[in-house]
């Protein structure tokens, strides 16, 4: 890496640039063509209003957040986290109430495993900083700028908000586990749910953390596009990562770390059953699957564009 390149990277733009962006824009709000209608001025402005944004803009609001969080205190970050290792623990709380409360019929994991979404809910709502995210995020303004001082900001984030994560997964498993704030029968469904997460040899624990990884990684590149339509998105995504059994390295530790408290689980089959390879697939799928190809298409886009 070359720590003095330019901060502007690829994406600065000249003057002749910004002419050629207006132009586009002038050719977006014409009219289509001789045998239809004349819009007016405010048909066009619609209409360019409604066109689907482009990768290069989606980028940019990816990239522009990750910067942000790049340049947060420590301590902020880890506040942040923290708080979605906690959030996530209700993720399993509330499949654990679908499941008690719904029969026990084959069409109960479609609707328990909606749950699922509560968590994530909370997280992207609230702002809070979880691991899975910033493997998008935190990796655009490093392909952007390829220098160590970006590199070594990435891997304090990364550190961070993992540690953070995991100490709020578990701080959540431990109150689930070792109070009486929820009954035996829905004490027994947490466990059956989070018997799910433990399935699979190693290379297979992979595997499934990868399309977590790239399933959530996708959903923040899809939510700036997204509008009025973000609670959708969040729920599609997180249900089919619930729903196919996908490894989440901070979700599904709540569950594991739920296991490890009630003695159904030993420390070892967490770290080496677990996490690593869980941690392995989920930053596989978030940084090559989504971040790197995404911001290879930009600047291919901006490179041909001149």
């Amino acid at each position: 890496m070359n720590s003095k390149a330019p901060r502007s990277g690829i994406f600065r733009k000249s003057n002749h640039e910004r002419k050629s962006s207006h132009e586009t824009e002038s050719e977006l709000t014409s009219s289509s063509s001789d045998n239809v209608p004349e819009l007016s001025r405010r048909e066009r402005q619609e209409v360019a209003r409604r066109a689907r944004i482009s990768a290069l803009v989606v980028h940019e609001i990816v990239r522009e957040e990750g910067e942000r969080e790049l340049n947060r205190p420590p301590e902020a970050l880890a506040l942040s986290a923290l708080a979605a290792g906690l959030s996530m623990g209700f993720s399993l709380v509330f499949q654990g109430l679908l499941h008690t409360y719904l029969p026990a019929a084959p069409w109960r994991p479609l609707i328990d495993n909606l749950g699922y979404s509560v968590g994530f809910f909370i997280v992207i709502l609230g702002r809070q900083q979880l691991f899975t995210e910033n493997t998008l995020t935190a990796m655009l303004p490093l392909f952007a700028h390829p220098d160590w001082h970006t590199f070594w900001k990435v891997a304090r984030l990364w550190l961070v908000v993992l540690a953070a994560n995991l100490v709020g997964a578990l701080l959540f498993a431990l109150l689930v586990a070792h109070t009486a704030i929820f009954p035996a029968n829905i004490q027994r469904s947490f466990a059956e749910i989070a018997q799910h997460s433990l399935r699979g040899d190693f290379g297979l624990t992979i595997l499934r953390g990868i399309f977590a990884g790239w399933l959530i990684a996708l959903m923040v590149w899809l939510l700036p596009a997204a509008e009025s339509t973000k609670l959708h998105i969040i729920i599609l995504i997180t249900y089919i990562v619930a729903l196919g059994g996908f490894a989440h390295i901070i979700a599904g530790s709540v569950d594991v770390l739920y296991l490890v408290n009630i003695g159904t689980v030993a420390w070892e089959g967490y770290l080496l059953g677990f996490m690593l390879p869980t941690l392995i697939g989920n930053i596989i799928g978030g940084v090559s699957l989504v971040a790197a190809l995404n911001f290879a298409q930009v600047a291919a886009e901006t490179v041909r564009n001149g």
